[in-house]
């Protein structure tokens, strides 16, 4: 058994409420930590032997050694960024297991660094690690100083942030062991399935009307007193139209419909994403229904070629399927959800009829039917009540029957739990919301018209994850404990229904279609909306002509200029130049003249089109560009890289700066300017620094010392501040400040 192995606490599959950050104590910080902690290895535990640990369930994922340490690490890291400790616990760790794969298409290649041919640390020595941070931060909550009401400014945030991203990843977890092979897994104790039936169980499915517009507003208070992460906060009010909707969540029995009718080998039920995806996967019926045909699997390394669809697991049942739950194959349970990816759940609605759909984010609200004021703080929010009267919090350790938690003032069961739900939105942000610095990077990578939202929470849906505020998604072809329901409208009036229609360029890709909205049978009236990452808005073709121009055309001497203020700052300082980072390098000018004074250049940048140019140069392409002359005529140039050596840069596209980035002897920081959260990149910029080593901001809109001070670290000051002539595309002339910064003598250093 796995459990002396894994636990560093006490095993546990119950969950305890979140705290009130209004008034909560340090003994219930506390122990909600523990829980948090807790609750995470005791889902380990089911793993019969140490090598499952390192097995890869899915082949767009990692192994589970990853997701076992990864939540330790990120406390450490957003605790260390936001103050609440002054030194990491293992620097190499915290690399290592710092950043998962959310993989951006359905056929992504594993990733072998940290796949079948990565060789991971001893369990014995990650497990040693996860106790270590666990007496770490038991020491930071006894320690330090609490002064309510924590909010995001606060630096206990951090210690938030880790226990709720923990929480997250009890879902991943349990989502992962639930495909590996059934041999390799056993049900702990304490871990309790629900009931098959409820009742006289579920005959049928009706449509229930909202017969009346509703106008709901969506987002959460900026100063509600529980834990948020970012694309929770902002508003947008909605008004909400005469619909109709199932009752009940879809039930395996009612999928079993579709399936029997051939609905995985007809194509005309399925968007082209869809059938592409499915073709792709060979896949006959949802991922955790089993049969005997030995259909796919999906797992990923040396797993791959075994199956979940055994004749030996169909023995003694007179039933063509059977369910994976997380640790064994039962009895289908009829009456429970089924549990599909978006593409099935459309797909199902298709073969229904072209009237059918999934729910809006704001049609899922009214669902919800009246709720307590936000007035009265956690009071209003399910997640904190005693009775909530739904399948969440670790109640059960799988799904219910639809019909066994009592149905909302509205009329429909499990709105809150059970299983997540699609819905037709795309994720974004909502009017007013911003990133948080700890984690600028949570939610704004996925406002691409490719994630879907998920609404309601699943059976383990833990703290803030199940809220009545909370918003997650995932791209279309991802499994999770999900499930949907279908809607149709009434009448005319425009849905509430937004799509993100900003172009995202992929790199290796492209731009990717469109949802087609006949394709998948949506409303009329939907809107088309502008991603709320401003960073795709910059990754355009006329923002690459731009920069192609600037770089070799226009704006060349300014480059040559700043080249030569980096040479003699280097100088001036003494620094080594073994290794730089540049921070915003456009289409790599600037890097490739750099990688002749210093022996490692490495290049980062958000946007794809402008490293896809980088690399196309760096290869010895020429790239065509644009310029309008002065008689508004388009004249086509050449931008070429000639005969400078750049085998030494590096190009990274990177949302923020991990861990896993090192540490640098100069950091030019170019793209200040089009960050979406400065004191997100700022903060992090001294720990990527050597002894001696020389930080140089660059902005065109007046980043000077002194606004840059309350951002920056004290364990940085400023050495000199310069302007330089900077002539824009036309001819305008503007200055381009620059500051140069270097460590303290006080610092840490890694170098």
């Amino acid at each position: 058994m796995m459990a002396p192995l894994v636990l560093s606490g006490q095993e546990t599959f119950q969950s305890l409420k979140p705290c009130d950050l209004s008034c909560c104590t340090k003994s219930e910080i506390k122990a909600y930590f523990e829980n948090s902690y807790d609750l995470n290895e005791s889902i380990f535990t089911g793993l019969k032997e140490e090598c499952a640990i390192y097995k890869c369930p899915d082949r767009l994922r990692l192994p589970l050694i990853f997701y076992y340490a990864h939540t330790a690490c990120v406390y450490v890291n957003k605790m260390f960024l936001g103050g609440l400790i002054t030194k990491r616990i293992n620097p190499e760790y915290e690399s290592l297991f710092e950043t998962g794969v959310d993989e951006m298409s359905w056929d992504d290649t594993e990733n072998f660094r940290m796949g079948g041919q990565y060789k991971w640390p001893n369990l014995k020595d990650v497990v040693e690690y996860r106790r270590q941070v666990r007496e770490v931060i038991l020491q930071v909550i006894e320690n330090t100083p609490l002064e309510l009401p924590i909010t995001k400014e606060s630096p206990w945030w951090s210690l938030f942030m880790g226990m709720e991203h923990e929480r997250i990843h009890h879902e991943t977890s349990s989502v992962l062991i639930r495909q590996l092979p059934v041999d390799m897994v056993t049900r702990p104790k304490g871990w309790k399935y629900g009931p098959v039936t409820w009742g006289e169980g579920v005959k049928e499915n009706p449509m229930v009307t909202v017969s009346e517009q509703t106008t709901v507003t969506l987002g959460k208070p900026q100063d509600f007193p529980s834990y948020g992460w970012d694309n929770e906060y902002g508003e947008l009010e909605c008004k909400v139209p005469p619909f109709r909707a199932n009752k009940y969540i879809i039930t395996n029995r009612e999928y079993m419909e579709f399936v029997e009718s051939g609905g995985y080998q007809d194509s005309q039920f399925w968007s082209k994403e869809g059938w592409s995806w499915k073709q792709y996967r060979q896949a006959n019926h949802p991922l955790y229904w089993v049969c005997s045909q030995g259909c796919k699997n999906g797992c990923g390394s040396n797993l791959s070629a075994s199956s979940h669809c055994r004749p030996q697991d169909m023995e003694g049942t007179n039933e063509k399927f059977r369910l994976r739950a997380v640790y064994d194959v039962i009895d289908m349970p009829w009456d429970w959800p089924a549990e599909v990816n978006y593409h099935e759940a459309k797909a199902y609605a298709k073969w229904k009829g072209p009237s059918y759909r999934l729910p809006t984010e704001a049609e899922y609200h009214v669902m919800r039917g009246e709720q307590k004021d936000v007035k009265e703080g956690v009071a209003c929010d399910i997640v904190y009540q005693d009775n909530c009267n739904a399948n969440i919090r670790f109640i059960y350790g799988s799904s219910t029957p639809v019909n066994m938690f009592p149905a909302t003032s509205a009329g429909f069961h499990d709105v809150f739990g059970n299983v997540w739900q699609w819905t037709e939105d795309h994720f974004n942000g909502f009017p007013g919301q911003d990133t948080h610095w700890l984690y600028d990077d949570f939610s704004t990578p996925c406002f691409d018209g490719r994630h879907n939202m998920i609404m309601g929470g699943s059976w383990i849906t833990t703290g803030d994850s199940a809220s009545r505020f909370a918003r997650f998604s995932f791209r279309r072809h991802f499994f999770q404990h999900a499930g949907f329901r279908l809607v149709e409208s009434i009448g005319p009036q425009p849905t509430p229904l937004r799509l993100v229609d900003t172009e995202v360029f992929v790199m290796g890709v492209g731009i990717e279609d469109k949802v087609d909205p006949k394709e998948v049978n949506l409303p009329n009236g939907f809107t088309w909306v502008p991603s709320t990452n401003l960073q795709y808005h910059y990754d355009t073709a006329e923002s690459l002509n731009r920069q192609l121009q600037l770089e070799y055309g226009a704006g060349s001497k300014f480059l040559d200029q700043l080249l030569e203020h980096v040479t003699r700052t280097v100088k001036q300082h003494g620094t080594e130049t073994r290794r730089i980072l540049h921070i915003g390098c456009g289409v790599g000018k600037i890097s490739f003249q750099l990688a002749k004074q210093f022996e490692e250049v490495v290049a980062v940048d958000f946007c794809g089109r402008f490293l896809d140019a980088a690399i196309s140069l760096q290869s010895g392409k020429s790239l065509t560009y644009t310029v309008v002359n002065s008689d508004n005529k388009r004249e086509k140039h050449e931008a070429v890289l000639g005969d400078t050596s750049a085998s030494n840069v590096i190009f990274k596209q990177l949302t923020w700066l991990p861990n896993e980035i090192g540490t640098y002897d100069v950091v030019l920081f170019e793209n200040i300017d089009r960050v979406m959260n400065p004191k997100a990149w700022l903060r992090r910029l001294w720990e990527i620094l050597n002894k001696k080593g020389v930080l140089i901001i660059i902005s065109t809109k007046g980043w000077d010392q002194a606004k840059l001070r309350p951002y920056i670290q004290d364990r940085l000051q400023c050495s000199e501040t310069h302007s330089l002539p900077y002539y824009e595309l036309g001819g305008n002339k503007k200055q381009v400040n620059y500051t140069v910064w270097h460590l303290k003598s006080s610092g840490y250093f890694h170098g």
